[in-house]
């Protein structure tokens, strides 16, 4: 279970390799985190796609997180801070507000994410 996702010694090329991919989106997270308003105007329809969105977004960063980490729980846990900072920093941006709803919804995001990279692996 907590084996690295590089064996052998670690050079700077595989720590980009890893790592730059989780910097990468963890950064588009935050971008659209400082959008003041990401409404559709569509109503009930509009929180369905952007709760998905959320659940999206963190799928993708726990299948990244643990592709550089190695392990479920380092990755899990890595993602669920992130996603209470994020809510955070929407906290400082007009028209957002923080939600631990939404750290829950993120949360399960990372979940599917580490369930679907660790189906890929084998």
């Amino acid at each position: 279970m907590w084996r690295r996702a590089y064996h052998g010694p670690v050079t700077s090329s595989r720590l980009v390799s890893a790592w730059l991919p989780v910097v990468l989106w963890a950064g588009l997270i935050f971008g659209l985190s400082s959008i003041p308003s990401l409404g559709t105007g569509l109503g009930t329809w509009d929180l369905v796609l952007r709760k998905l969105a959320h659940a999206t977004e963190y799928a993708v960063l726990g299948f990244l997180l643990l592709r550089a980490l190695g392990s479920e729980l380092p990755a899990f846990a890595a993602g669920v801070a992130y996603a209470a900072s994020d809510e955070v920093h929407q906290h400082f941006v007009r028209g957002r507000h923080a939600s631990p709803v939404d750290v829950a919804i993120d949360s399960v995001g990372l979940a599917i994410g580490l369930v679907v990279w660790r189906r890929l692996a084998r």
